[in-house]
């Protein structure tokens, strides 16, 4: 369970740079780990580390129902969160979607839940 007086004394951003981290090393391990060449990793990365698949991701994960109550209030803190700007190459809509999922990573890996981390991540990239 979340620890939600963490929540209100962290940055929601700051959330999402941490996660950010956290989720793209995560990324990386996995396609190391599947042998692709070199070449090809950046290609594979950015299904899953662009704006556009995260907000893919975190739609499909509300939809079956994966995260709980909790982790929505985190994903809707970090969405509603006021940007001053954001990539010319996504909607904002999308962007502040993505900005929730990697809050959400963040805010777990800040609250030592790896295993709730390993869980998503593995739902994410079909584990």
């Amino acid at each position: 369970m979340i620890d939600m007086s963490k929540l209100e004394n962290i940055n929601s951003l700051a959330l999402a740079y941490l996660g950010d981290a956290v989720y793209e090393v995560y990324i990386r391990k996995h396609l190391i780990s599947d042998n692709y060449k070199v070449k090809d990793l950046q290609e594979k990365a950015i299904k899953y580390v662009s704006a556009k698949g995260q907000s893919y991701y975190l739609d499909k994960m509300i939809s079956d129902n994966f995260l709980n109550e909790d982790e929505l209030l985190v994903v809707k803190r970090a969405r509603n969160h006021k940007v001053l700007s954001h990539p010319k190459n996504t909607s904002i809509i999308v962007y502040k979607k993505a900005t929730g999922l990697e809050a959400l990573i963040g805010f777990l890996e800040i609250s030592s839940n790896q295993k709730r981390i390993d869980e998503i991540m593995k739902y994410i990239v079909g584990d």
